[in-house]
């Protein structure tokens, strides 16, 4: 039954199909989506290339934002055994590919004309040298914040616009006793909070000239000076057990009552969903205070080069499977995010989907569309490493805001 499904999904599309000469499809997929919203997205991957005859072999590493996963997949490609396919976003494409570890698809692209239904941004990020080597699937929205409405009410207020209305709602519910802002004390957690304040503050010529330039003039400013600033109050916000909290632990308190808002990326709202919580009722999507700019974060996955027939059949199903409308739109619903492919319906996707899709639109017409550092778009490894581990020992430590600025002066001159 498995074969018939494959051979009239493969025939469609111009694959062969021939178990005898290839066996079944193969792929092994290495990721970190292991939370409630994020597993059963990636089911959706698995489920539709198992209907078409594929065979997916499930290796999860869990934690990190993907910090985890990407030691793993060091040490295995080191070792010889690299993965099929690996989550890989934005400059981490790029260096796997300088390598020469990853697999082209060029063909699956064009049978597929990835080129006229992605958006021009996407196409380029998973490009190297001309050839596809990586398949976009989404686009996640980083500066929202989430927040618990009968909270809110609570204190009879409403969402900030603005970092000073942020501080002063936030001392409000702390005068209330309640936790203003729900957070994990994990790196990349304070990375994210950081890059919506250096977006809210310093705006978005002052986004790029630091996140994604690193002009070493804006990164000493007195701009950047207040960007700490205010990641001090923000530190003064959360609550004493943050340290080593997971993402989607930190969603929970929003969602439980136990936090008021959470500044997290769209995949946050996978969680709110899994839990049968509606937006605009149990929750609300905001924009983190900004001049109307959007950080894009975008999951894309990357075939690493590996001998077999089976293999090579399982690269191709699969990456038409993904990128197949329906798939993109059932996978979008569950993960918070909404599709790389462009002209998908937005029928069944609830409002703060439709706000993405809309503020996107807007975003590109006014330049502001800008990607995330602390999720691996906007430059390389090293770079955001150097940024973040600043970032991070600034927010758990006395430092200084003066001291921080001297501090991420240096790390990223050394990093260059």
């Amino acid at each position: 039954m498995r074969y018939a499904v494959a051979l009239a999904l493969t025939a469609a599309w111009g694959l062969t199909a021939n178990p005898a000469a290839a066996g079944d499809p193969t792929v092994e997929v290495l990721h970190y989506w292991t939370s409630g919203g994020e597993s059963k997205a990636i089911n959706v991957f698995k489920s539709a290339f198992e209907a078409a005859g594929g065979k997916w072999i499930d290796s999860p590493v869990a934690g990190g934002g993907g910090d985890a996963m990407n030691q793993v997949l060091r040490s295995r490609v080191l070792a010889g055994n690299p993965p099929g396919m690996a989550v890989l976003k934005g400059p981490n494409v790029t260096e796997w590919a300088e390598q020469g570890k990853l697999a082209f698809l060029d063909d699956v692209a064009a049978k597929d004309d990835w080129q006229k239904i992605l958006p021009p941004l996407l196409n380029d990020i998973v490009k190297y040298d001309g050839h596809y080597v990586a398949i976009p699937v989404d686009v996640h929205r980083v500066d929202w914040m989430w927040v618990n409405p009968a909270l809110f009410a609570k204190i009879g207020a409403t969402p900030p616009k603005n970092w000073d209305e942020f501080n002063a709602v936030a001392e409000k519910f702390l005068a209330a006793g309640i936790t203003p802002l729900a957070h994990g004390g994990q790196p990349w957690q304070d990375a994210t909070v950081f890059e919506t304040v250096v977006l809210g503050i310093g705006g978005i010529d002052f986004y790029r000239k630091t996140m994604v330039e690193q002009d070493l003039d804006a990164l000493g400013s007195d701009t950047m000076v207040k960007v700490f600033d205010q990641m001090r109050k923000i530190r003064g916000y959360v609550d004493p057990s943050f340290a080593g909290r997971d993402w989607n632990l930190a969603t929970a308190m929003v969602m439980n009552g136990q936090a008021a808002m959470q500044i997290m990326g769209d995949w946050a709202k996978g969680e709110f969903l899994a839990a049968g919580k509606v937006p605009g009722k149990d929750f609300l999507c905001v924009p983190t205070p900004s001049d109307g700019g959007y950080i894009l974060n975008s999951n894309s996955f990357a075939f690493f080069d590996s001998d077999g027939a089976d293999k090579a059949a399982g690269r191709e199903l699969l990456a038409h499977t993904m990128l197949s409308e329906k798939v993109e739109i059932d996978y979008t619903r569950f993960k918070g995010s909404i599709p790389a492919r462009l002209g998908v319906s937005r029928d069944g996707y609830d409002s703060c989907a439709t706000r993405s899709m809309d503020d996107l639109e807007a975003s590109i017409k006014t330049e502001k569309l800008v990607p995330s550092m602390a999720h691996e778009m906007a430059t390389s490894g090293a770079m955001r490493g150097a940024i973040v581990d600043v970032v991070t020992e600034h927010f758990n430590s006395d430092m200084s805001s003066e001291d921080a600025v001297k501090q991420l002066v240096a790390a990223v001159e050394q990093a260059k």
